[in-house]
């Protein structure tokens, strides 16, 4: 890391988002630093095994597939400052500020946003322990890992049921819990897991507790009546929504969905100039590594593109 305070690309998170760009903007001999409070990885540092990207046909755990795009990254020169932002100023159009938590300050005349995600937690005795030994937050990440297997899905809405309705191409049953007494999701959602024979039901329930020594094994229940009971499961997936990491960021600038994800155009523009945004925290249909990756690069390529069209028109000035 030198010892600089402004840079022509900011890269503002360090998961597979943000370690693809720094690689690019690396490549493209940008003069970039990616910022990452932690070890670079993200969430992905967590999961225990990713069996759906591209180019590991026995699978790879998630920490080492990290590891791995860390080392290339690293190979390549990207600049990773390890520091905490603790707010952003976007108001000037040509130059951005980040403010970290010592007062010290980082400009930039292009920032792409990588901050990410984070499923929403029960926080229940078993959930961290059982981690990636049955419990997941990701149906269509670790279906294929349930084969001929009972699993629960925790929560009512649209993704909940979308993804108990996907698990059953691989689990002999899916059980829904949900703590009220009918599904959130969307009607025609609801009509086609109400149709799939291979989904059930417990209505009005908590699960207070995950159970098992080395993997899933049970789940403990309470019903709004107070009754307690146990049911007998092989996995468990937790789907009562995420959270975008935007707790730093000035959303109602850059333009937001209702959920608080960055809303983009198609090249990861935001609705500020110079500004972008890629992986989890965009606003979009499906959150996977492949695509953080992608699009990661592709907020190089347009960060490269504004740029270049800034320098033109400070050529056309002078």
């Amino acid at each position: 890391m030198t010892d600089k305070n402004h840079y022509e690309l900011v890269i503002l998170g360090g998961g597979p988002a943000g370690l693809t760009a720094g690689l690019y903007a690396s490549r493209a001999r940008i003069d970039h630093v990616m910022i990452e409070k932690g070890a670079p990885g993200g969430q992905v540092l967590t999961t225990d095994w990713v069996d759906n990207y591209p180019g590991f046909p026995d699978g790879i755990s998630g920490f080492d597939l990290m590891e791995k795009m860390t080392a290339q990254a690293k190979r390549f020169d990207v600049n990773i400052l390890t520091k905490e932002v603790a707010s952003l100023d976007l108001g000037d159009d040509a130059v951005k500020k980040l403010i970290f938590h010592d007062g010290s300050t980082v400009t930039c005349d292009s920032l792409i946003i990588c901050t990410g995600a984070s499923p929403n937690k029960l926080g229940i005795p078993g959930e961290v322990e059982l981690l990636g030994k049955g419990v997941s937050y990701c149906g269509t990440c670790d279906a294929p890992f349930y084969r001929n297997m009972h699993v629960a899905v925790i929560g009512g809405g649209d993704t909940a049921v979308e993804e108990a309705d996907y698990l059953t191409r691989f689990a002999s049953k899916v059980t829904i819990i949900h703590r009220r007494d009918e599904l959130r999701a969307t009607k025609i959602l609801q009509e086609m897991a109400f149709a799939n024979k291979k989904i059930e039901y417990i209505w009005n329930t908590r699960v207070t507790g995950i159970e098992g020594d080395k993997e899933v094994e049970r789940l403990s229940l309470i019903d709004n009546n107070g009754n307690t009971s146990t049911l007998d499961v092989q996995g468990v997936f937790v789907l009562i929504g995420i959270t975008p990491n935007n707790s730093i960021l000035p959303i109602q600038q850059l333009g937001a969905d209702q959920w608080g994800f960055i809303i983009t155009d198609c090249e990861t523009r935001t609705a500020i100039p110079g500004v972008f945004a890629a992986g989890d925290i965009r606003s979009k249909l499906m959150r996977q590594v492949i695509n953080a990756c992608g699009e990661g690069a592709n907020a190089v390529i347009a960060a490269e593109h504004y740029l270049i069209s800034r320098l033109e028109a400070n050529k056309l000035e002078a």
